[in-house]
C-alpha cells in the first residue's frame, strides 16, 4: 500500500540504475519525486537514489509494465541505454503516460538495421552498409547499442571472431558490416521542442585503443572541430527518424568527405553527457528530460559558457578482484574537479579491459581550457588507486 505522502509526490519509472541512469536518477531525487528505479543488477551503484527498487531486467517488458501498473507511476524514462527506450514508449502508449517519443519512432531509434535504412531514405550521410565484409570495415550488432557486439576489423582474419562477437550480441542473431570511416568521432547533445532541435554542446571522444589501465576514454568539451556541419547533420537525422520531443545522442564520424552518422539515440547519452552539458553550459539537460518523462512543457535555454573547457573521463582497472578503492577524496579535492563516480564496490569480479565494458568510474572536470579540463581529469585519475587481487 502506498502511504499518503509517497501518493503526494509525482512517481517516476525509471529504466535502469546502472553508471549511466546515475546523473537522471540524481537529479529526480533533487526535484522531489518518488522514484522507482528497475535494474536487474541488486548492486546497480544507482539504487542508492530510488525510493523503491525492483529487480527487473529493464528489457523485460511484460515486467515493466506489471511494475508501471502496480506502482501506478506518473511517467516512464529510459536514460543511457536505447533498447528500453522502446520499452518505455510501449508502455507509456498502452499506459496513456507522457512520452516524448511514440511506439513507431522508438523502433528507429533502437534497431540500427531500420535506423539506417530510413536515414538512407532522407539523404542523412551515413556509412554505407557493405553487402560484403572487405577490411577495414566495422561488424555490429543491428540491435544493440553503442560498443556492444561492435568490432573494427583490420584484417581477414579478425572477421570470424567479430562476426562471432556481433551473434552473441544481437537479440535476432544477426549482424551488419559497415564501411570504416576514418577520422575523428564527436557526439551532439541536443533537446527537441515540437520539432525544433536545440544543439546543446558537442563534444570530442576520445580514446585509448586499446584501452590501456588507467583511461579509457573521454568526453571533451568545446569540440576542436567545425561543429556547424555535424549538427546540421544531427538535426537532419533526428527529423528524419521523426524525434521531435526529447533528448538525442548523435554519434558522427568527420570522414574525408563531411560528417557521417554513426548512431543516433532518442535519450540521454550514456556517459555523463548530460552532466557535462550542465558543467560546461549551464542547461540542465537532465531536468528537460525529467520534464517530458513527465508530460511538463521543457524550456531550452542557451547560457554563456560556464567554463572554458569540462570533460568526463573514464577509469579502468586492471583484471582481478576488486579489495578496495582508494584516493578518491584526495581526486575530489583537486581544483577543477566537480564529481567522482565509482562504480563498483569490493569484491566485484573485474573481467578483460574492453572497449565501454571495464569502466569501474568516472571523472567530470572543468577547466580555463579544453586541454586544462583534461588535465585535470587526469590528475584526479593519477590519485585514484584500484586495489585488485
Amino acid at each position: 500500500m502506498v502511504a499518503g505522502t509517497d501518493r503526494a509526490r509525482q512517481r517516476l519509472l525509471v529504466l535502469g540504475a546502472g553508471p549511466a541512469q546515475i546523473g537522471l536518477l540524481h537529479a529526480a531525487r533533487e526535484r522531489g519525486l518518488f522514484v522507482i528505479a528497475v535494474d536487474r543488477d541488486p548492486a546497480a551503484p544507482g539504487f542508492p537514489y530510488a525510493d523503491k527498487r525492483a529487480l527487473v531486467s529493464t528489457e523485460d517488458e511484460p515486467g515493466v509494465d506489471r511494475l508501471a501498473r502496480a506502482e501506478s507511476v506518473d511517467g516512464i524514462v529510459s536514460p543511457g541505454a536505447d533498447w528500453p527506450v522502446g520499452v518505455a514508449a510501449r508502455v507509456a502508449e498502452r499506459l496513456a503516460l507522457p512520452h516524448p517519443i511514440d511506439a513507431a519512432t522508438a523502433v528507429l531509434a533502437t534497431t540500427k538495421s531500420r535506423q539506417r535504412e530510413r536515414l538512407a531514405e532522407a539523404g542523412v550521410p551515413q556509412p554505407r552498409l557493405l553487402e560484403e565484409p572487405v577490411p577495414p570495415c566495422v561488424v555490429k550488432a543491428p540491435d544493440r547499442q553503442g560498443q556492444r557486439g561492435l568490432t573494427f576489423v583490420r584484417t581477414q582474419a579478425e572477421l570470424p571472431a567479430a562476426i562471432e562477437a556481433a551473434l552473441e550480441a544481437s537479440r535476432n542473431n544477426m549482424y551488419i558490416v559497415e564501411e570504416y570511416v576514418d577520422g575523428a568521432e564527436v557526439t551532439v547533445n541536443a533537446f527537441s521542442v515540437d520539432g525544433v532541435f536545440h544543439a546543446l554542446a558537442v563534444t570530442d571522444r576520445l580514446t585509448a585503443d586499446p584501452p590501456a589501465f588507467g583511461v579509457a576514454l573521454a568526453h571533451a568539451w568545446p569540440c576542436v572541430y567545425q561543429t556547424q556541419a555535424p549538427i546540421a547533420a544531427a538535426r537532419a537525422a533526428a527529423e528524419a527518424l521523426g524525434i521531435r520531443n526529447g533528448p538525442t545522442y548523435t554519434q558522427i564520424r568527420l570522414g574525408p568527405d563531411g560528417p557521417r552518422v554513426i548512431e543516433v539515440a532518442a535519450r540521454l547519452g550514456g556517459g555523463h553527457d548530460a552532466e557535462l552539458v550542465e558543467a560546461a553550459t549551464g542547461v540542465r539537460l537532465n531536468d528537460l528530460a525529467l520534464d517530458v518523462a513527465l508530460g511538463l512543457e521543457p524550456c531550452v535555454y542557451q547560457t554563456q559558457a560556464r567554463h572554458g573547457g569540462a570533460c568526463v573521463l573514464f577509469l579502468v582497472a586492471p583484471e582481478g578482484t576488486l579489495q578496495a578503492v582508494e584516493g578518491v577524496e584526495e581526486a575530489l579535492a583537486a581544483d577543477g574537479v566537480l564529481d567522482v563516480r565509482i562504480y563498483r564496490e569490493p569484491g566485484f569480479a573485474l573481467g578483460p579491459l574492453r572497449r565501454g565494458a571495464d569502466r569501474v568510474g568516472a571523472v567530470l572536470a572543468v577547466g580555463d581550457s579544453r586541454d586544462g579540463a583534461l588535465a585535470r581529469a587526469r590528475a584526479a585519475a593519477d590519485a585514484i588507486r584500484f586495489v585488485v587481487e
